[in-house]
C-alpha cells in the first residue's frame, strides 16, 4: 500500500480556477448546513414527541419503534444510490430534489391521522434524505478548495452532523410542550424554504459523471444488503438474537454486502469505485464515523431517558441539558480541524478525541438515583463534547478529501451510510445490553419496590454507557493503527492520488 499523503484536502475535488467566489462560497456553506440539519436532527426531534404521537393515534408500545426504523432503513438502505444518482444527474438537482421531497413528506406526517400514514411518511422522509445528505456533503466538498477555507467549512460541517441529534432533542420538546406532536415535522418546512431557495440561487447544476451508468447489480445489491443489516439489528429490540427475524436478516445483509464487494470489482460503472475505498486515511475515517455512531447512541438515548425518568427533567430542559455538550463539540471541532490536524495530523487528533470521549463515557457511569446534574453529568457531557469535535469533523473532512470530481456523491454517501449503519448497530447492542443488565439486576430482589426498580434502570444506562465508552476505546486504537503519520500536504493544483 502505497504511503503517498493525498495532495491537498481537496485535491481533484474542482476545478480552484471554476470555484465560486469567496462570499458566495460561505453562502452556500450556510445553506448546506441547514439542509444537514434538518435531516441530522429528524433522527432524534421526533423521538420526543412518540408518546404525544401514541396516545393521538392510538397505536400500541410495539409498533412505536416503526416511526423511527421506517426513517432508518429507508435512509440507510438508499444513500449510496442517493450518492451516485448526484454524480450522475448533477448535485444541484439532487439536492433540489432532495429537499422539496424531505419537505413534502414531512408535511404528510405532521398531517397524519393513522399509524400507517405517519411510518409511511417517515419512509419518504428517509428516501428524499438518502438523496439530499450525500448530495450536500459532496458540495461541500467541491465547493471548498483551499486548504485553510476547507478546514473552516468541515468544522461546521462536522458540528452539525455531530451536535444535530442534541438540536433535535432540544427543538423536539420545545415543540411539544409549547404546541403540537406535529410540529416537529412541520417545522422542517421552515428549513426546506430556505435551503431550497438558496440552493436554486447558489448552486451550479454541473455533472461530474455524466458520461458514466448507473450500476444496477450494485444498487441492488447494496441496498437490499443495507435494508437486511438496518433492519436485522432493528428487530434486535423486539425480537431475541437468536430469532430468525434478527440473525436472519444479518447474515442476509452480510452476504448481499459481500456480493456487492465482489461485484464492484468487475462491474464496468461501478456504484462504489474501490478507488473511494483504497485510500488508508480515508478507510480510516469511515470506520472513525460509523463507530463514532455507535457510540454517541449511549449519550443521547440512555441519558436522555435517565434525565427524564429518574432526574424528572421536562422534554423542553432535557433538550437545554445537552447544550453545554453541543457548546464543547462545536468549539473543538473549529480547533481539531483548523489548528490541530493541519499542524500534527489525524493519527495524533482522532485517536486523542476517542480517549478524551471513552474517558468521558466511563466517567459517566458513576451517575445515581439521588446524582445531581451539574456535578455528576454536566462535566462529563463537556468532555465528551470535546472529544466527539475533535473525532467526527477531522473524518468526515477526510474521508472526502482527495476525491475525484465523479466520485464526490458517492463517497459522501458512504460516510453518511457509516454513520446511520453505526447508530442502527448501537442502537440494538445498547438497547439488548441494557435490558439484559436490568433483569439481572432484578434477579431475586422485590420487583415490586419503587427503588429495586429504579436503580435497575440505572443499571441498565451505566452499562450502556460502559459499552459506548468501550466503542470510544476501540475507535482510539483502531485510529491510531490505521491513519498514516503526518499531514496531508496542501497542493490544491495537483491531481488526486489514489493509494492502492
Amino acid at each position: 500500500m502505497s504511503q503517498t499523503l493525498t495532495k491537498g484536502a481537496g485535491a481533484g475535488a474542482a476545478d480552484p480556477a471554476s470555484a465560486p467566489s469567496s462570499k458566495r462560497r460561505w453562502w452556500i456553506l450556510s445553506i448546506i448546513g441547514i439542509a444537514q440539519l434538518m435531516v441530522v436532527l429528524d433522527a432524534t426531534i421526533v423521538n420526543i414527541a412518540l408518546p404525544s404521537a401514541q396516545a393521538d393515534l392510538g397505536f400500541s408500545d410495539g409498533n412505536r419503534q416503526w416511526i423511527v426504523t421506517a426513517y432508518s432503513l429507508a435512509f440507510a438502505s438508499l444513500l449510496l444510490l442517493g450518492g451516485r444518482i448526484a454524480d450522475l444527474f448533477g448535485r444541484k438537482p439532487a439536492f433540489l430534489i432532495g429537499v422539496a421531497g424531505f419537505a413534502a413528506a414531512s408535511v404528510l406526517g405532521g398531517a397524519s391521522t393513522s399509524f400507517g400514514m405517519l411510518v409511511t411518511a417517515r419512509a419518504l422522509q428517509g428516501v428524499f434524505g438518502a438523496l439530499l445528505a450525500p448530495a450536500a456533503l459532496s458540495l461541500l466538498n467541491t465547493t471548498f478548495t483551499d486548504a485553510k477555507e476547507r478546514a473552516k467549512a468541515f468544522s461546521v460541517y462536522g458540528a452539525i452532523a455531530g451536535a444535530g441529534g442534541a438540536v433535535g432533542l432540544l427543538l423536539g420538546g420545545l415543540l411539544t410542550d409549547a404546541l403540537d406532536w406535529r410540529w416537529t415535522l412541520f417545522v422542517n418546512l421552515v428549513f426546506a424554504v430556505v435551503a431550497f431557495a438558496g440552493g436554486w440561487v447558489l448552486l451550479s447544476g454541473h455533472r461530474d459523471a455524466a458520461n458514466s451508468k448507473l450500476d444496477l447489480p450494485g444498487t441492488l445489491l447494496v441496498s437490499t444488503g443495507l435494508f437486511s443489516l438496518v433492519y436485522g439489528f432493528s428487530n434486535a429490540e423486539t425480537h431475541d438474537w437468536s430469532s430468525p427475524a434478527t440473525w436472519g436478516f444479518l447474515v442476509a445483509g452480510g452476504v448481499l454486502l459481500a456480493a456487492f464487494t465482489w461485484w464492484q470489482t468487475r462491474a464496468a460503472h461501478p456504484l462504489l469505485p474501490m478507488r473511494v475505498l483504497l485510500d488508508r486515511n480515508r478507510a480510516a475515517s469511515f470506520l472513525a464515523v460509523l463507530i463514532t455512531g455507535a457510540g454517541m447512541f449511549g449519550v443521547f438515548l440512555f441519558l436522555t431517558y435517565y434525565l427524564q425518568l429518574n432526574l424528572g427533567f421536562s422534554p423542553t430542559k432535557t433538550g437545554v441539558a445537552f447544550l453545554p455538550m453541543m457548546a464543547a463539540l462545536m468549539v473543538m471541532a473549529q480547533v481539531s480541524t483548523t489548528v490541530l490536524v493541519p499542524r500534527i495530523g489525524p493519527k495524533a487528533v482522532i485517536p486523542a478525541g476517542f480517549a478524551v470521549a471513552a474517558i468521558g463515557m466511563a466517567w459517566l457511569t458513576g451517575i445515581g438515583i439521588g446524582s445531581s446534574f451539574s456535578t455528576d453529568v454536566l462535566p462529563q457531557l463537556l468532555l465528551i463534547g470535546a472529544g466527539l469535535g475533535m473525532v467526527m469533523p477531522p473524518a468526515m473532512s477526510l474521508a472526502t478529501s482527495g476525491i475525484a470530481p465523479e466520485d464526490a456523491g458517492v463517497a459522501s454517501a458512504t460516510v453518511n451510510t457509516m454513520q446511520q449503519v453505526g447508530g442502527s448497530i448501537g442502537t440494538a447492542l445498547l438497547n439488548t445490553l441494557a435490558a439484559s443488565a436490568a433483569t439481572s439486576y432484578l434477579a431475586g430482589k422485590d420487583a415490586t419496590d419503587k427503588l429495586v426498580r429504579a436503580q435497575s434502570t440505572i443499571e441498565s444506562y451505566t452499562t450502556a454507557f460502559w459499552w459506548s465508552a468501550g466503542f470510544f476505546a476501540a475507535g482510539a486504537l483502531l485510529a491510531l493503527v490505521l491513519y498514516r503519520r503526518g499531514t496531508p500536504a496542501q497542493d490544491p493544483d495537483a491531481a488526486p492520488v489514489v493509494h492502492m
